[in-house]
């Protein structure tokens, strides 16, 4: 009997999961129909559990997100202006360096063809803006983008990021991204007075997620599945959104930390190896919230971030009003996610009938198959 509901149980969760997938995927391509779709409805479908589903729409969503116009010739720069630039030995290296980045059943040869793309991709970024300074890290993001999109859409995407969400990573120096990490503790001085004194104590500090931040978490993560995912979230989000997200990582492991003894190395081992099982979706619901009860304008000052002089905001803010959204993204995306948590919850009301039905049938073969075995 035990094995029975086992079976069923697995089985009605695996249906819930598949049809939630299949309704999320036509519900996209159905606004993917319309040339010119809400880039804030888009915004509200990477908030709700699979995010873009699959490749195949993110290859055509993410560029959306950013307002790109696919169809507008690219100019290219020749090899000779890359070969010139004051990075490019630096970024040769890092992205040798980069084949736990590929698939590890990938053929070295094609391997080897990506790493060539990844570099041009990284170049033509940095030729073409040249106040822009590399960083070792953003190799990681690119290569998620390259995976996904290809070189010549994979450029585009990145190009926009390095001038939006990424732009304050690329000074000269790493003031504004460590005054970025510094969020980390009044989130948590809000959100766990206790965990936050715990490891101020014990001095942790914040380089544990540095890489966390600065690759969209694709240095940390093994799962190029996960890693895409947060990438559905991240792009439709607020720049300051990954540090939100470390926020609940370390929340959600609270137990693990207070157990560790109270000592630096001991702690920052243990955030520094994020685990294989996090569960994602529910860390991304997480993160939104923090967002919303914690606003990143409001700690700026105890974080000693000047939010309003920082490039990555100004120029975020300037790409919101370039797409039509006049409306602060801090102020909406609680609201938003609200709406899509009740939409996807008429969604699923839909197909309820459906999934019973299946589910039923699905329980009656699994009966049957056990039966069967008892009898053997």
């Amino acid at each position: 009997m035990l094995a029975l509901l086992l079976i069923c149980e697995h089985t009605l969760s695996m249906l819930k999961s598949a049809m939630d997938k299949k309704e999320k995927a036509y519900i996209i391509a159905r606004l993917l129909r319309n040339p010119n779709v809400d880039v804030g409805q888009l915004r509200e479908l990477s908030l709700s559990p699979h995010g873009y589903v699959n490749d195949e729409l993110r290859r055509v969503v993410w560029p959306k997100l950013l307002g790109l116009d696919l169809d507008a010739k690219m100019s290219a720069h020749g090899k000779s202006k890359l070969l010139e630039h004051r990075d490019y030995n630096q970024v040769v290296m890092d992205v040798k360096r980069s084949t736990k980045r590929f698939p590890p059943a990938m053929k070295e040869e094609h391997r080897g063809k990506l790493q060539d793309q990844l570099t041009w991709l990284i170049m033509q970024v940095l030729v073409n803006n040249p106040q822009l300074h590399y960083y070792q890290g953003f190799h990681d993001i690119c290569a998620t983008f390259l995976l996904i999109l290809g070189k010549n859409i994979g450029y585009l995407v990145v190009d926009a990021l390095s001038r939006s969400h990424l732009r304050d990573f690329m000074d000269p120096d790493m003031h504004r991204t460590n005054t970025m990490l510094n969020y980390l503790y009044p989130i948590l001085d809000r959100a766990d007075c206790e965990l936050k004194s715990y490891m101020q104590k014990a001095e942790v500090g914040t380089i544990f997620c540095l890489s966390w931040l600065i690759t969209w978490y694709g240095h940390a993560l093994d799962s190029a599945r996960q890693t895409v995912r947060l990438c559905d979230f991240f792009l439709a989000s607020h720049p300051l959104m990954p540090i939100y997200l470390a926020s609940a990582i370390v929340l959600h492991r609270r137990e693990e930390i207070l157990e560790t003894e109270c000592e630096m190395c001991y702690i920052h081992v243990l955030l520094s190896n994020v685990p294989t099982n996090l569960p994602y979706e529910e860390l991304i619901g997480s993160a939104q919230q923090l967002f919303h009860k914690y606003p990143p304008s409001e700690l700026a000052e105890e974080a000693e971030f000047d939010y309003y002089d920082s490039k990555t905001m100004k120029n975020f803010a300037k790409f919101e009003k370039g797409i039509g959204l006049h409306k602060p993204l801090e102020k909406r995306l609680w609201k938003d996610s609200k709406v899509e948590a009740e939409s996807s919850q008429t969604t699923l009301f839909k197909v309820t009938m459906w999934t019973l039905t299946a589910a039923v049938g699905a329980a009656f073969i699994a009966a049957q198959y056990v039966a069967s075995s008892l009898n053997s």
